[in-house]
């Protein structure tokens, strides 16, 4: 794939204005005090998962609109530990225990949150949540249009809700500590650990990978590939429900929700990548609020770093 977007010099400096609703702050807030009070004490089952230095807990807690959702808490033994909370792919489960092991290896625990709805045809980590929740109008395939008539129903609500309880049950654990959980991912997952950060101001860092979610008026003019394509064919489709969509879609970009995180953060980003195109990454991470770096993969597209960046935030993980 060649180069697409605008030039590194140009990303670097890219801060587009961000369109940001009223009461953006309102229903977040509104959201998650709703959530919380649905919200009971978290199931945790010991699993034998034929791993001996780990633990491993199959967790169900309340999400958004108490809906229940699974994780996994993957524990090193010992002492307390930190946390990374990670968050998925698009159209990824939570998979098996023994998928999630490198934080525990390094001597952190690992909260991994099932994607509701999602994972059913993974072939590599299947998932175990469902999503409850019909919507009364026409949707394309996938979750990028589920809900999409309204902020209040539309899937993101529920799945970063969701998020931010998941770190919740992590800090109430009590082989945890509160002061040091990290929240993770790429992608899909990269967007879900931008939003949690932006709605919580207790974090020690964020790993922000390839984020989907982000500046969605240019994705949607770039993306060739993953989901975005979604909303152009459901836009295709019901030509009058653009500026209906859209509304609903400023509630939930990332850029929003990175200016208003505090936290550390590392971000990556791929300049061939046509699911998750460098200039939406860079929108966001041009407005975070915190103190921030990125990491440029120059000849990747949507894999981005893989490994190569794991080895970056362990390194993190070590001076954190």
């Amino acid at each position: 794939m060649p180069l697409f977007d605008m030039p590194l010099e140009q990303l670097r400096a890219y801060r587009p204005q961000r369109d940001e609703p009223a009461d953006f702050d309102a229903f977040w807030d509104g959201t998650l005090a709703q959530a919380r009070e649905a919200a009971g004490a978290p199931l945790f089952t010991r699993v034998d998962s034929g791993l001996s230095l780990v633990t491993v807990d199959d967790v169900e807690f309340a999400g958004g609109d108490g809906d229940p959702v699974r994780a996994w808490l993957v524990l090193p033994k010992g002492d307390i530990a930190g946390c990374v909370v990670s968050y998925l792919g698009y159209s990824h489960g939570r998979g098996l225990p023994h998928q999630h092991l490198t934080w525990a290896a390094a001597g952190w625990a690992n909260l991994v949150m099932d994607s509701r709805g999602q994972g059913a045809s993974a072939r590599a980590a299947v998932g175990a949540t469902g999503d409850p929740h019909g919507t009364d109008h026409a949707q394309s395939s996938g979750m990028m249009t589920k809900g999409i008539s309204s902020p209040d129903t539309y899937y993101y609500r529920r799945l970063f809700t969701d998020a931010v309880l998941a770190v919740d049950v992590a800090a109430a654990h009590d082989r945890i500590d509160p002061a040091r959980i990290v929240v993770a991912g790429g992608s899909q997952g990269g967007a879900i650990a931008q939003a949690v950060a932006g709605l919580r101001n207790d974090l020690l860092a964020a790993f922000i990978d390839v984020p989907f979610l982000s500046h969605f008026s240019r994705a949607l003019d770039l993306a060739s590939t993953g989901p975005y394509p979604e909303l152009v064919e459901y836009l295709a489709g019901q030509r009058l429900d653009a500026d209906r969509v859209m509304r609903t879609l400023s509630y939930f970009d990332g850029m929003h929700f990175a200016a208003r995180a505090t936290t550390t953060a590392r971000y990556s980003v791929a300049l061939r990548d046509t699911t998750c195109p460098p200039s939406t990454v860079f929108a966001a991470y041009n407005h975070w609020g915190g103190e921030a770096e990125i990491d440029v993969w120059p000849w990747n597209e949507h894999e981005g770093g893989m490994a190569f960046q794991t080895e970056i935030q362990l390194d993190l993980l070590r001076r954190l």
